[in-house]
C-alpha cells in the first residue's frame, strides 16, 4: 500500500509537465516580437548550414563535422527559443494561465 503515494506523485508530475507543455505550445501560437522573427530565420540558417556539413558526400576532417554538429543544435534551439518568445503587450496572465503554468 506504501506504493500508492508514489503513484500518485508520479501522475501528478506527469500532469504538470503536461501543463508546461501546453503553456509552450500556447507561447508559440501569441505574437513574436520581430527581432525574434527574425532570429529564428537566423537559426534556421545556421541549423540547415550545420545539416549541409554533416551530410557532405565527401569525407571532411573530425573537427568539421563536429562544428556541423554544434551548428544544428546552436540553430535547432535558437529558432525554438524564439518561437517562444512573446510581445510585451500581451499580458501572460491574461493569455497563458498566469506564471504557475510555467512553473515559475
Amino acid at each position: 500500500m506504501k506504493n500508492k503515494g508514489k503513484i500518485k506523485d508520479r501522475l501528478s508530475n506527469a500532469s504538470g509537465d503536461l501543463n508546461k507543455l501546453r503553456s509552450y505550445f500556447k507561447r508559440c501560437g501569441v505574437d513574436t516580437p520581430p527581432f525574434f522573427k527574425k532570429l529564428r530565420i537566423v537559426g534556421v540558417a545556421v541549423a540547415a548550414a550545420g545539416a549541409t556539413i554533416l551530410a557532405a558526400p565527401v569525407a571532411l576532417p573530425a573537427g568539421v563535422i563536429a562544428l556541423g554538429g554544434y551548428l544544428v543544435v546552436g540553430g535547432a534551439v535558437a529558432s525554438a527559443m524564439s518561437q517562444a518568445a512573446i510581445a510585451e503587450s500581451n499580458d501572460c496572465n491574461d493569455d497563458l494561465g498566469g506564471g504557475a503554468a510555467l512553473g515559475i
